[in-house]
């Protein structure tokens, strides 16, 4: 039997006590593309963390070609031959593309141009439209998340682990990346891959494994699973005659016109966007990478300007309104989630309840309270955390 070139044996990692992993076996061939699937806290990232030296095992022995090994960081992983491709960039906003990519393998000496002219033949030979010359902090999520594949392919690693790569992918660009991990394997590459989207799973994976609640459910070939097979194994039941059963036999009927856009414009991104939001229903924008959707939400919510001659016009609940600053706009009860939750949805290194609670203005009372103005909950308090825990309350969440 051929020894693989990446196991992992009985592999566990606590946290606090609590398992994010237990007793997981897994198993890359050379040349293997390997998908990992599973529900959000299944354990999928943390033990791709582990191979890439992000995390260290609480218990169990990591093997690569035989040899056990353990990795302390992801230098030290990727000199052993495996690299990982993040869900959340990890790039230098302030360098440009080209510097990215060679981050870790300068020379002594080094030209600019160089380096510029090796990132734009490489990028053009994986057929990514991304300028190397371009500082990363101005790139989409799109864009970022080629740069972060490049790197690890430029890396010539033996194993490479992508996490989520396709989600903020267009279809063409999914594509390109497929080709791109076939163009890997059959150079030897083994390839781990993780993603949501069952269909894409199925559609190039060798081998599929399933974990649930941080353990290892099954191991098979790709050809011997569907689509059923997999949400089975990832939920635990059969979903076939509850959750997909019936299908809906008409549309609910609209409520109130809740939000209007019309005209928007915020050149060169927004041109001449419109379209209505009505109470009770779900609106979905679809568009390629590009195309102005976040953009023109982005504008809704007070986080940009749209141009102000000619910008159309955003009416909420038959009032005209136009946003400096998001503040307003979160009183008046537009909420934004944004796209890249590590830059724009957090503080990393404020804590839960402050994180929950900046956006709120708080009023000199002594304990959380709840109010309403216009149908919608106000919370009042001194303490960053009542109001947090208020919140929490409300969202059903127990623990912060």
């Amino acid at each position: 039997m051929t020894t693989p070139i990446l196991e992992l044996r009985q592999a566990t990692k606590l946290y606090g006590g609590v398992p994010a992993i237990e007793g997981v076996d897994f198993s890359l061939a050379e040349g293997e593309i390997h998908a990992l699937v599973g529900e959000n806290g299944a354990g999928k990232s943390t033990l791709t963390k582990v191979m890439a030296g992000v995390v260290s095992l609480s218990s169990g022995t990591m093997l690569i070609a035989g040899r056990e090994i353990a990795p302390r960081t992801p230098l030290e992983a990727r000199q052993l031959g495996v690299a990982m491709v993040f869900q959340e960039n990890s790039l230098v906003p302030s360098m440009t593309v080209a510097q990215n990519l060679f981050l870790g393998q300068e020379k002594f000496y080094n030209r600019l141009r160089g380096i510029y002219i090796a990132a734009q033949q490489f990028l053009q030979s994986l057929n990514f439209d991304v300028t190397p010359t371009a500082t990363v902090a101005q790139l989409g999520a799109a864009k970022k998340q080629m740069v972060e594949i490049a790197r690890a392919v430029l890396h010539e690693a033996k194993v490479i682990i992508f996490d989520e790569p396709t989600a903020s992918l267009t279809p063409e660009e999914k594509k390109y990346f497929f080709d791109l991990v076939r163009e890997l394997k059959r150079r030897g590459v083994s390839v781990i891959f993780i993603s949501h989207a069952l269909e894409e799973a199925l559609l190039i994976s060798d081998r599929i494994t399933v974990l649930r609640d941080g353990r290892h459910v099954v191991t098979d070939d790709t050809a011997n699973f569907d689509r059923a097979r997999v949400i089975q194994a990832m939920v635990g039941r059969d979903l076939s005659k509850t959750l997909y059963a019936e299908r809906k036999a008409h549309v609910r009927p609209p409520g109130e016109r809740v939000l209007t856009i019309e005209n928007l414009r915020m050149a060169p991104m927004v041109k001449n966007n419109s379209l209505s939001v009505f109470a009770g229903q779900v609106t979905g924008v679809f568009g390629l990478v590009g195309s102005g959707r976040t953009e023109t939400f982005k504008i809704a919510a007070g986080i940009l300007k749209r141009d102000f001659f000619h910008g159309g016009e955003i009416v909420l609940r038959g009032r005209p309104i136009r946003y400096l600053t998001p503040a307003p706009a979160v009183r008046d009860g537009i909420a934004y989630v944004t796209e890249d939750r590590k830059v724009e949805g957090f503080f990393e290194t404020m804590s839960i309840a402050r994180t929950l609670s900046a956006s709120i203005h708080f009023f000199p009372t002594a304990s959380a309270s709840r109010a309403r103005t216009n149908g919608r909950p106000i919370y009042q308090a001194a303490d960053p955390r009542a109001a947090a825990e208020a919140i929490a309350r409300e969202a059903g969440v127990n623990d912060l």
